[in-house]
C-alpha cells in the first residue's frame, strides 16, 4: 500500500511579517501580516508601487534586514541561522547595480565568496570563478578588467557570476535590468531565462521592467495596503481588481507587454 505523495516545502516561506520604521517621532509600517511562499524552480516576482517594500523584503529572505514581527525560512529553516552559517552558500543575490567591488578585478569579484570560505586553494577558486564567468556569457580575457572599464551589460553579468558562485539553489534579483539598453536587456532576460531552467533555480526577482515581468515571470506577487493583496500566473493577475493593478498593468507600457504576453509561451516552472 502506497501513502499519500509528501507534500513538497516551499523554499521560502514567509509569515505574519510586520516591517515596522521607527524615528523621529514617526512610525511607518511597510508590511503588516505579509504571508508569501515560494515554490521549488518558481520564479516569482514582486511588484508593487513605491514604498511597498519590495527591496527590503529581499534583504530579510536574505538576512540583511530582520521583520518587526513574524517569520521567514528559507529552505526549511529559519533565515537567521542560515546567516550564521553563512547565506551566501545557500542564497545568491543580485543588487540593481552590480555592487562589485571596485578595487577587483572581475575575476577577483566573482571569486570572493568562494575565497571567504578559507578551505579551498587558489587554484581550485580561479577555476571555479573562471566557470562562472563563462556561464554567464563572459570571455576569458574580460576576467582581468576592473569594473570602471566594463559596460553595464557586463556589469550586470559580473555580479551574476558571483551571486551564483556558490551554487545555490535560490536567487535573489533586485531590478535585474534596470539601466540596461534595449539589446543589453534583451540579451541578459535570455541569460536569467537559461539560467533558472539549466540550473533548476529558485528564483525571486523585483521589476518594474514590464517586457522582464512577463517574459520570466512563473509567477507574479503584488505587494500593496502592506500586504501580497494577489498572487498568481502574470494572465490571472493582471486581470485583479485593485487599483494598483489596473494603473500597473493597463497602462500603454502595460498594454504592450500584455500584447507580448499573448504572442509568446508562458514560463514553465522546473522542479
Amino acid at each position: 500500500m502506497t501513502g499519500a505523495p509528501r507534500e513538497v516545502p516551499p523554499v521560502v516561506d514567509i509569515r505574519g511579517l510586520w516591517t515596522v520604521f521607527e524615528g523621529a517621532g514617526r512610525r511607518a509600517v511597510v508590511h503588516k501580516d505579509l504571508d508569501l511562499q515560494v515554490m521549488p524552480g518558481e520564479l516569482v516576482s514582486l511588484v508593487g508601487g513605491s514604498g511597498t517594500g519590495k527591496t527590503v523584503l529581499l534583504r530579510q529572505v536574505l538576512g540583511l534586514a530582520t521583520p518587526t514581527r513574524g517569520t521567514i525560512e528559507v529552505l526549511g529553516r529559519p533565515v537567521a541561522e542560515l546567516g550564521r552559517e553563512g547565506a551566501s552558500s545557500r542564497v545568491g543575490m543580485l543588487f540593481q547595480h552590480g555592487a562589485l567591488f571596485s578595487a577587483f578585478s572581475v575575476l577577483e569579484n566573482i571569486a570572493f565568496p568562494l575565497r571567504e570560505l578559507r578551505t579551498l586553494p587558489d587554484a581550485l577558486v580561479r577555476e571555479a570563478a573562471m566557470v562562472k564567468l563563462q556561464m554567464v556569457g563572459l570571455k576569458p580575457q574580460d576576467a582581468d578588467k576592473m569594473p570602471a572599464d566594463l559596460s553595464g551589460g557586463m556589469v550586470k553579468r559580473a555580479a551574476l557570476a558571483r551571486a551564483l558562485a556558490m551554487d545555490p539553489p535560490l536567487l535573489l534579483l533586485d531590478e535585474p535590468t534596470a539601466g540596461l539598453d534595449p539589446d543589453s536587456s534583451d540579451a541578459f532576460v535570455d541569460l536569467l531565462r537559461a539560467l533558472h531552467r539549466e540550473l533548476q533555480l529558485t528564483v525571486i526577482m523585483v521589476t518594474h521592467d514590464l517586457d522582464t515581468l512577463f517574459e520570466l515571470s512563473t509567477r507574479i506577487a503584488v505587494l500593496a495596503d502592506q500586504q501580497v493583496v494577489v498572487s498568481g500566473p502574470p494572465a490571472d493577475v493582471i486581470g485583479f481588481d485593485h487599483p494598483f493593478v489596473h494603473d500597473f498593468f493597463q497602462g500603454e507600457r502595460g498594454r504592450r507587454a500584455m500584447a507580448l504576453l499573448r504572442d509568446q509561451p508562458q514560463p514553465t516552472q522546473e522542479v
